[in-house]
């Protein structure tokens, strides 16, 4: 398996490093998000490493950690994810995540220790456990409440009745697929980005686990990565999966190439 395309900064002293983190244990419709890092690094391969907007290099800025390997034990996993992480904060590095599913999310987020979590989802992830599983995919933004003072999700369209419930109380904001074009960050302190490619509308990542019509364009994706990058002190990019000819992985190389330049930019 090759590295990012891109990424051939000198680990030490490289900004930013992507770490490949195919966990794929709690899918409930389309398994497959193991595959997710070799396609991301796959489909980044026609990419340029220079980006006109920010007049930057990519292999100026990023190194490619490589994977670290997942077992059937979530939790146990988590735990290790997040100290591996933890070790690229501390040197200085800004680790991008790609997943994988949703739940590596839940190490982003102990290793950052963000103010808000900020999502980009189809889904409102606010299950306290699902299929008896308290670290399923869809807990993810009920785990992140544990580490960050509020939750704003982008792009959310569907849920259960009490995950509706819980997500009107005041530490979480909704922002309907309609309304993310005119969305701007207004919030507090440091952010952590996540980004579940089944934000988008199917048409354009149909390649996931949980696709769900009626979602975003690239576009106002990528408006929100670029918004969002500045504050940003951890990112990933989650739950794509074999299931298309690459339009998934492709996007999702391509956001997290937008994170980088833009939190460089920043």
């Amino acid at each position: 398996m090759g590295g990012f395309p891109g990424a051939a900064a000198d680990p030490e002293a490289a900004d930013y490093a992507v770490v490949g983190a195919p966990l794929d244990v709690s899918a409930t419709f389309r398994p497959g998000a193991r595959f997710g890092p070799e396609r991301v690094r796959r489909f980044a391969r026609p990419f340029d490493d220079y980006d006109h907007r920010t007049d930057r290099r990519l292999p100026d800025l990023l190194t490619d950690a490589g994977d670290v390997d997942p077992w059937d034990d979530a939790a146990g996993y988590l735990e290790f994810l997040a100290g591996r992480l933890a070790d690229h904060h501390e040197a200085g590095r800004l680790p991008l995540v790609v997943g994988g599913e949703h739940t590596v999310t839940v190490a982003g987020l102990r290793a950052a220790d963000p103010d808000v979590y900020v999502c980009l989802d189809a889904h409102l992830d606010l299950h306290d456990e699902y299929a008896g599983n308290e670290f399923s995919h869809a807990t993810v933004t009920r785990h992140a409440l544990e580490v960050a003072d509020e939750a704003v999700l982008l792009g959310a369209r569907t849920g259960s009745e009490a995950e509706w419930d819980r997500a009107s109380a005041a530490d979480v904001t909704v922002v309907a697929p309609e309304d993310v074009a005119d969305w701007t960050p207004d919030f507090d302190g440091d952010a952590y980005l996540s980004v579940d490619i089944d934000a988008a509308d199917p048409a354009f990542a149909p390649g996931t686990g949980t696709p769900e019509p009626f979602g975003l364009d690239p576009r106002e994706m990528r408006d929100v990565v670029r918004a969002v990058a500045p504050s940003a002190v951890g990112f990933d990019v989650v739950e794509v999966t074999d299931r298309d000819d690459g339009q998934a992985a492709s996007l999702a190389a391509k956001l997290l190439r937008e994170f980088v330049f833009a939190h460089a930019d920043g």
